[in-house]
C-alpha cells in the first residue's frame, strides 16, 4: 500500500517564507557572492595597451588569490599576525569569560544569595550597551593622561603597576580582550543560569542527603549535566570572536595599533577591502580574507558537531 506524500502545512510555509527570503537576500547571497569574488584573479593586460590607452584589468577564475594570501611575503606575514591575534583574543574569552560566567551562574542559582534578580540584571547590563559607547568609555578610563586606571589600581595598592595599556604592543590586545569579556560575560552567565534551572532538584537534594559537599554537588552532578550548554557557549564564543571587529575598530581604528598588535581577521579584512590612509581598497583580496574567515568558522562548527556534540549524544544514550 503506497503512502500518500506528506504535505507541509501551508501556514508553516507562510510564516517561514518572509524570514527565509530576508535571510537568503542579506546573508546567503552575499556569502556566496563573496566566495565568487575571492576566486576572481586579476590579470593585468596593460602591457598590451598603447600609450594612449587606459590600462585595463581582466579577471580569471582560480585559487590565485588564496595562493597570494598564504604565500606572498607581502600578505602572508599580515595574515599570520591577524590569525595569531585572533586566536589569543578567542583564548582569553574561553579561559576567562566562560568560566567566570559559569561561576556567576552557579552563585546566582544558590538560594543563599539575596537579590539574585538584581545581581543578574546588573551583570547583564553591559551586554546591551553600544559597543561604540563601551570602547569610548574604556579608552577614557585607560588613558594615561586623564584616565582613572591609576586611581583604580591605587585603591588596591597597585598604583605603581599602571601602564598605558592600550599604547603598548605587549598589553593592548589582552586589555581589549578583557574589556570584551567585561561586556559579554552576561551572555554565558544567562545561558548557564537557564541550564542550571533545568536540573531537577531531586538530584541535588539526594546528593546533599548523602553528605556531598557543595563542590562535589557541582562537579559530580551539575557540571556533567551542563556539558551540552558548555558546548553551545563554546561554539558561540568561537563564532563571535572570529567575527569580531567593532571593539578593535572603535578603540584602535582600522590600523589596529600600536604597530598592528591588535590586528585581527576582521580589521585585516576591513583594511584590505576598503583601503585605509590613501591605500587603495582591494575587493578581491578582501573577499579572499573573508573566505578564509568563513572557512575557519565552518571548520570550528563542524568539529563541534562531529566531535563534541556526537560524542556527548552517545554518552547520553
Amino acid at each position: 500500500m503506497k503512502r500518500s506524500p506528506r504535505h507541509i502545512p501551508w501556514h508553516i510555509v507562510v510564516f517561514l517564507a518572509p524570514a527565509f527570503m530576508i535571510y537568503t537576500l542579506f546573508m546567503i547571497f552575499p556569502l556566496f557572492d563573496s566566495l565568487r569574488v575571492s576566486l576572481q584573479v586579476p590579470v593585468d593586460v596593460s602591457a598590451n595597451a598603447t600609450a594612449n590607452t587606459t590600462a585595463n584589468t581582466m579577471y580569471t577564475f582560480g585559487l590565485g588569490n588564496y595562493r597570494t594570501l598564504f604565500g606572498d611575503p607581502q600578505w602572508a606575514p599580515r595574515l599570520v599576525n591577524a590569525l595569531r591575534n585572533n586566536v589569543l583574543f578567542f583564548a582569553v574569552h574561553m579561559l576567562v569569560q566562560n568560566p567566570v560566567g559559569l561561576v556567576l551562574a552557579v552563585l546566582l542559582a544558590s538560594r543563599l544569595v539575596v537579590g539574585r534578580a538584581v545581581y543578574r540584571t546588573l551583570l547583564f547590563t553591559p551586554t546591551v550597551l553600544s559597543i561604540v559607547l563601551v570602547g569610548f568609555i574604556w579608552r577614557l578610563i585607560l588613558s594615561p593622561l586623564w584616565g582613572i586606571s591609576e586611581d583604580m589600581l591605587g585603591f588596591v595598592g597597585l598604583a605603581g603597576q599602571n601602564r598605558p595599556w592600550l599604547g603598548l604592543e605587549q598589553t593592548a590586545l589582552v586589555t581589549l580582550s578583557l574589556v570584551s569579556v567585561w561586556q559579554n560575560v552576561g551572555i554565558p552567565m544567562l545561558l548557564f543560569s537557564a541550564a542550571i534551572v533545568g536540573i531537577p532538584d531531586m538530584y541535588l537534594e539526594a546528593a546533599r542527603v548523602d553528605g556531598a559537599s557543595t563542590w562535589a554537588v557541582f562537579w559530580r552532578i551539575q557540571f556533567p549535566l551542563l556539558l551540552p550548554t558548555v558546548g553551545i557557549v563554546s561554539v558561540l564564543t568561537f563564532v563571535g570572536n572570529f567575527n569580531a571587529f567593532d571593539l578593535i575598530y572603535t578603540t584602535q581604528k582600522a590600523l589596529a595599533g600600536p604597530n598592528f598588535s591588535t590586528d585581527i581577521l576582521g580589521t585585516f579584512f576591513f583594511r584590505t577591502f576598503f583601503g585605509v590612509q590613501l591605500q587603495p581598497g582591494n575587493p578581491t583580496m578582501g573577499a579572499t580574507i573573508a573566505g578564509v574567515m568563513f572557512g575557519i568558522i565552518l571548520l570550528g562548527v563542524l568539529l563541534y558537531y562531529f566531535g563534541f556534540q556526537r560524542r556527548l549524544s552517545r554518552v547520553e544514550l
